[in-house]
């Protein structure tokens, strides 16, 4: 029986202006507005002004962002890879 290891998934936001996340799969875009990431968890969306992203490892997985965080939106939980063309027809 072959055990499967689960990543996790954890995110700590420090007096709205410092956010660390752990278990990010792949990062979609980001700007000084907003920043889009995959996640264990599905895809989630921070929005702000100035944000810029502080540290991004590829190989933990873990990530900082700084800036005047406004939201942090997950979308869908299942969703952990960008859509292909046919997926957001289909959508």
């Amino acid at each position: 029986m072959s055990e499967q290891i689960q990543s996790k998934h954890n995110l700590i936001l420090e007096g709205r202006s410092h956010l660390s996340l752990s278990g990010v799969t792949d990062a979609e875009s980001f700007d000084e507005n907003c920043i889009s990431v995959y996640t264990e968890m599905g895809e989630l969306v921070i929005r702000g002004k100035g944000l810029k992203v502080g540290e991004m490892s590829v190989e933990t997985g873990n990530m900082t962002v700084d800036g005047d965080i406004k939201s942090i939106v997950y979308g869908d939980k299942h969703r952990k890879r960008k859509l292909t063309l046919w997926g957001k027809i289909t959508q």
